[in-house]
């Protein structure tokens, strides 16, 4: 029996659930499949959007998938994460995105700009990044300046007219990352933001970083277009953002103008917290696979913000986007039939199968191809988003290029970042 037929085959009414369509906002998705943000590295030396970007997502268009979100694109060059990340800064940017936009609606599929500041975070070269407090960054260790009042506003113009350029490139929505330690991120977290202004010093004064931005960037967009936000509700290391708190967040995120609402973490110590390895892969995977390392640990269990969802569900009136390990069909309907989340969110996935929606409409049992080694993820900064595992071939190109000092030059996720003390995993309060 193949690995692909392990686990227990979902009903034919649980799949076709998958295939139901649904509306964030005005806008009418196909499906409950989205594209989550993956950094591409698809752009030229500008950071404008290349010809492969449009050439990759208009591809998974064509292939099925409902909604596509793009990788993080930074609104300001302060707020840049690494050296080939997309920019939308300026009005430059507009043109090459509008050839990403058209190249996804040819095929009749819905795209998000996801839009984003480092803060922190940031390892662009030679940036000069804002921060709510001059404390180390949790998982670079880079220490920034506070932000003066001038720069926090100047910051949420930045997202509004970055939203506005987004509408002129012809997207549908705009997608606004708030989760996994960026500048919203640290504006949420009492570890990041100790401020005693009205940008902080409580759970309230944490608040008004993320509804100035979701209002600044609700106006630039016309009603018929969507604003969702990827929000952090819990961060990974001790005294951190509590799930209260940011359920609270979410109800006024909604009633700014949020239309849907994808749960994640907050802060995160490294990239693993967020990308969990080895989701679902057990032993006759994990072979079939070429993952010995895997059998040293135990496979990470699917769904891992499930329980967030749960939790969110009865307090805002909006769609949930649920992403986080997803890997067997049967999860992804249970997923939607239970009314967990309205919107199964894949990002590794798609890397690895770019058909997988189709082959899931046409019957694919057990879980989807990728087994979450994160080659992928390691690669961004360095290669443009592909899989590392498919065909065999890459797998040496990988090896050779690790071999060679490769994730030593220049800066990217390959690096590993300086760690501190993580907490036990809990469902904080």
């Amino acid at each position: 029996m193949s690995y692909r037929t392990e686990m227990a085959r979902p009903g034919v009414a649980a799949v076709e659930a998958l295939f139901e369509p649904c509306r964030i906002g005005q806008v009418a998705i196909g499906n409950r499949f989205v594209r989550a943000g993956t950094s591409e590295g698809m752009v030229d030396r500008r950071n404008l959007a290349s010809g492969d970007l449009a050439l990759l997502l208009g591809e998974l268009a064509r292939l099925g998938v409902g909604l596509i979100i793009t990788g993080h694109m930074f609104v300001d060059r302060r707020g840049q994460y690494d050296d080939d990340q997309t920019a939308i800064d300026t009005d430059e940017a507009i043109g090459p995105l509008e050839a990403v936009a058209a190249a996804v609606h040819r095929h009749g599929g819905k795209i998000f700009a996801q839009l984003s500041h480092a803060g922190s975070q940031s390892v662009a070269a030679g940036s000069r990044p804002i921060a709510p407090s001059g404390v180390p960054n949790v998982m670079t260790g880079r220490e920034v300046p506070a932000a003066t009042s001038g720069e926090i506003e100047a910051a949420v113009e930045a997202f509004g007219a970055a939203a506005r350029r987004a509408v002129a490139a012809g997207f549908d929505g705009v997608h606004l990352h708030g989760a996994n330690g960026y500048l919203l991120s640290q504006f949420c977290s009492p570890l990041t933001n100790r401020r005693d202004d009205g940008w902080g010093g409580s759970p309230e004064g944490r608040d008004r970083f993320a509804i100035e931005v979701t209002r600044r960037v609700r106006a630039e967009l016309p009603p018929t277009h969507a604003l969702t936000v990827k929000l952090g509700f819990i961060d990974i290391m001790e005294g951190g953002l509590g799930l209260n708190e940011s359920i609270r967040r979410a109800k006024l995120l909604d009633a700014a103008g949020a239309d849907a609402f994808e749960v994640s973490c907050n802060l995160m110590t490294s990239y693993a917290d967020n990308i969990v390895p080895y989701v679902a892969v057990n032993t006759r995977r994990a072979l079939a696979d070429l993952l010995p390392q895997r059998l040293l640990r135990a496979p990470a269990a699917e769904a891992y913000y499930r329980w967030i969802a749960r939790a969110l569900r009865p307090a805002v009136q909006v769609p949930l986007v649920l992403g986080g390990g997803i890997r067997s069909v049967s999860t992804m309907a249970d997923i939607v039939t239970s009314g967990d989340a309205d919107f199964v969110a894949l990002a590794r996935p798609f890397i690895r199968e770019p058909g997988l929606v189709r082959r899931i409409e046409d019957g694919l049992p057990g879980t989807v191809g990728c087994t979450s080694c994160n080659i992928c993820i390691m690669h961004s900064g360095h290669h443009p988003l592909q899989c590392w595992r498919i065909p065999r071939s890459q797998l040496m190109r990988h090896a050779w290029f690790r071999a060679t000092g490769g994730f030593r030059r220049g800066i990217g996720s390959g690096q590993k970042p300086r760690m501190v003390r993580k907490a036990q995993p809990t469902r904080r309060q």
